[in-house]
């Protein structure tokens, strides 16, 4: 006998779709809403379940053709299946939902998703899985929930084609390479000074290897620069060429003209260039930034939003734990001459600690936390008593749950923009404004 029929209502964070069985929650992996399925239970909890799809009986109308041949064992992207209109539109209620369960903001003030003008070959930085068991050399990611590689022969679509073109130069190479079971990972950045790799190796490299890696960095195409990072360290060697990847960032209100910034290999910045200039001048425009403001950037990694806001205000101050982030961003505030800002580097919670123990105020607090958010740093920022609150933040859940906590401290919810800056996946970026 066969199951009853299940229809997928919506999607959820994560990126599973939604459905219910008996009034029971079900989560099932890789559906569409309006798909009409059978499904096969593949785990039971008390709140929910897990299923997968045993049979499509009628496909929705919402569902895209998948453009890479290995989706769907690759644990990267999961949404390809699914139109981008429709990904936009479940990336809001997903956001707005979860606002809602924390913040009870009313749903008027979550506007629409800003899409990415690319959906494919948008990303400029990827992190390549490597592989070498019995003579068979994969180049790829990890399968979801496992450590097996999936091989992804034909690069990555959601890379940019430059990165395409430099793993394909790697794959030949690590073919003939005396060590290559020892290499684990192959970061790739495309920056517009060109395209920066870092070979992940454990143990130490052989002087004879480095050697040969260096005499085929012509055959690699675009790479600008190379680097060995060990596992035994943290430190990332460089082999040859250049040490910063650049791009650039539009002006914004007063400035007076637009920005170049650079940071370290595996340092952070934004994989999706057309869309941090998005969310910069998001925040630009949700900031409403005055001229006398003195503003707070916490996790400020290399100066991102300070440098190009500089000029709409008196003064920033920006808070960075990562000491590479920080140099980097001294070195951008020399590059683009910007005389109003002070960095420091120290964990943000503590550094807060101190701000306000020395009677410091700003007007103005901008974060963008990492997926983890800011819980601890919350009250401390209340102790200062900004006039707004802009959050920067990848994960629905964190925000909600700090916004949940801005309130109790007298702030009001203002406005939340969700900003789609990783097409094809469940990531939603966003933008949260808070006042008091």
């Amino acid at each position: 006998m066969k199951p009853p029929t299940s229809v997928i209502d919506s999607l959820a964070f994560g990126g599973n779709g939604v459905c219910r069985i008996e009034g029971k929650v079900c989560f099932v992996p890789f559906s569409c809403p309006g798909d009409e399925v059978y499904l096969r239970i593949t785990s039971q909890k008390k709140a929910y379940s897990i299923a997968s799809i045993s049979e499509l009986l009628n496909p929705s109308s919402q569902r895209d053709i998948p453009v890479c041949k290995i989706f769907g064992s690759c644990g990267g992207c999961c949404w390809q299946h699914i139109s981008y209109p429709v990904q936009l539109e479940q990336k809001r209620n997903i956001l707005a939902e979860s606002l809602r369960r924390s913040t009870r903001v009313k749903d008027i003030l979550i506007d629409n998703t800003e899409a990415s003008p690319l959906q494919y070959g948008y990303r400029s930085r990827m992190q390549f899985k490597v592989s070498a068991q019995k003579g068979v050399l994969k180049i790829g990611f990890f399968r979801k929930g496992t450590h097996l590689v999936e091989d992804a022969v034909e690069g990555c679509p959601i890379a940019v084609p430059v990165i395409n073109q430099v793993i394909n130069k790697f794959r030949k190479f690590l073919g003939s390479y005396p060590e290559v079971e020892s290499i684990s990972q192959i970061d790739i950045d495309a920056g517009e000074n060109g395209v920066v790799v870092v070979l992940h190796q454990s143990g130490k490299i052989s002087l004879k290897n480095k050697m040969q890696i260096i005499e085929k960095v012509p055959d690699f195409g675009p790479c600008s620069g190379l680097f060995i990072k060990s596992d035994k360290n943290l430190h990332v060697e460089k082999l040859w060429g250049d040490s910063r990847i650049s791009y650039s960032l539009n002006k914004v209100g007063n400035s007076p003209g637009n920005f170049t910034l650079t940071y370290p290999p595996t340092g952070f910045a934004q994989v999706n260039q057309m869309q941090n200039r998005a969310l910069l001048s998001i925040v630009h425009r949700l900031g409403g930034f005055k001229s006398s403001d003195h503003l707070l950037d916490l996790y400020c990694g290399n100066g991102n939003f300070s440098i190009p806001l500089a000029a709409e205000v008196a003064a920033i101050t920006g808070i960075e734990w990562n000491s590479e982030s920080i140099l980097a961003a001294e070195h951008n505030i020399k590059l683009n001459k910007v005389a109003n800002i002070k960095f420091i580097c120290d964990d943000v919670s503590l550094a807060l600690g101190q701000l306000a123990d020395e009677g410091c105020k700003f007007d103005a607090v901008l974060l963008d936390p990492p997926r983890s958010g800011a819980t601890d740093s919350v009250p401390r920022i209340a102790r200062l008593q900004p006039k707004k609150i802009i959050y920067v933040s990848c994960d629905p859940s964190t925000l909600a749950r700090d916004c949940g906590l801005f309130l109790t401290f007298g702030y009001s919810f203002v406005r939340s923009i969700p900003i789609d800056m990783f097409p094809n996946t469940h990531h939603i970026e966003s933008v949260t404004l808070l006042s008091r």
